[in-house]
């Protein structure tokens, strides 16, 4: 069977093939605008990286494709080694699948990373079920101890939504040589499964209605965002007619209230260490309350003589950049919180 005549072909219990795993990334990226797949099911739940903002804006095509950048490209390189160090050690069988889509609801949407043809959980019954594979640095360790973080349970718990499966493996090779692996299964997340597919169709839906998500999230992500969609923005706008000043009242408010919580915070961080006197750590009889513990700290470094001493080390080691930031003209600036 050619690529072409086993699209629209069942490859799950309730998901077709719209894609094959073969087909290039242009394709790819185009098939998927016409639904929400599962890497955008965790910034749709506000638990990515991302924002559903971004999932709106890229179904829209209104977004630049994204450069893979490094992480992406090693994830990308590793994938195949990954999957198989998996069917190694679970004496299993896989096999790329492309992308699919739900045969009554098409815009659900997901790329299996691996079909599972003989899944380890059940050699007798030959259950079929799928692979997700992962590539994470170090500093995420922690989040893969007892089972996948939030975003990949998000993206296993559309996948089986879309699939029909009962589970789906997850394998992860965290810091180039930290292995780990996981099952994440139907059973028990019926409930937020429901919920996951409520919250993606109401975003498919915006999407169709052209009504964009309100703004969350973390105001650098929005900034990339924006930055994505505005490369060459100047100009003043005009705010007349719409709710910034009530913003603007707002964001002043939570900083002067901001600031007074950290003012309080370190006067009785200080009236803490008063307590403790000459001693390391404190306790209210037996019971260990609180003590002084030694944490490593960044070093100094004094950039401008290492520019002056050693030119070349800084201009291999430092890269200059810049940001933006929220500036409040002074005539907005509130002197005290508004309650």
């Amino acid at each position: 069977m050619t690529a072409t005549a086993a699209l629209g072909r069942r490859v799950t219990p309730t998901a077709r093939l719209v894609l094959p795993a073969t087909a290039d990334r242009d394709m790819w990226l185009a098939a998927r605008r016409n639904g929400i797949g599962s890497s955008d099911v965790p910034d749709c739940l506000e638990v990515g990286y991302k924002t559903p903002s971004h999932v709106y804006y890229g179904k829209l095509g209104e977004l630049p494709p994204e450069d893979l950048g490094e992480p992406g490209l090693w994830g990308t390189l590793h994938e195949e080694t990954i999957a198989r160090e998996w069917a190694r050690r679970n004496r299993s069988v896989v096999r790329r699948v492309g992308l699919i889509a739900h045969i009554d609801q098409p815009w659900m949407m997901c790329t299996l990373d691996r079909q599972v043809a003989e899944c380890p959980l059940s050699r007798d019954v030959r259950e079929r079920c799928a692979l997700e594979v992962k590539h994470r640095d170090a500093w995420v360790a922690k989040r893969w101890k007892r089972a996948v973080p939030d975003d990949v349970l998000a993206q296993t718990l559309w996948q089986i939504a879309v699939s029909g499966y009962d589970h789906i493996h997850t394998a992860v090779l965290i810091g180039g040589n930290n292995y780990r692996q996981h099952v994440v299964r139907r059973a028990g997340n019926e409930q937020l499964i429901s919920d996951i597919v409520t919250v993606a169709g109401q975003m498919w839906q915006r999407i169709q209605d052209r009504t964009p998500p309100p703004t969350t999230g973390e105001p650098e992500r929005l900034l990339d965002l924006w930055d994505r969609l505005y490369p060459d923005r100047d100009g003043v706008a005009d705010l007349d007619q719409t709710d910034a000043h009530e913003h603007l009242l707002g964001y002043e408010d939570a900083r002067l209230r901001a600031a007074a919580a950290e003012k309080e915070k370190k006067a009785e961080k200080a009236r803490l260490i008063e307590a403790l006197g000459p001693h390391r750590m404190g306790a209210f009889g037996n019971d260990y309350a609180y003590g002084l513990q030694e944490v490593g700290i960044a070093p100094d470094v004094d950039l401008e003589l290492l520019a002056e001493k050693y030119p070349q080390a800084y201009a291999e080691c430092v890269t200059e950049r810049t940001t933006l930031k929220i500036h409040i003209d002074k005539q907005h600036r509130l002197t005290e919180p508004l309650s």
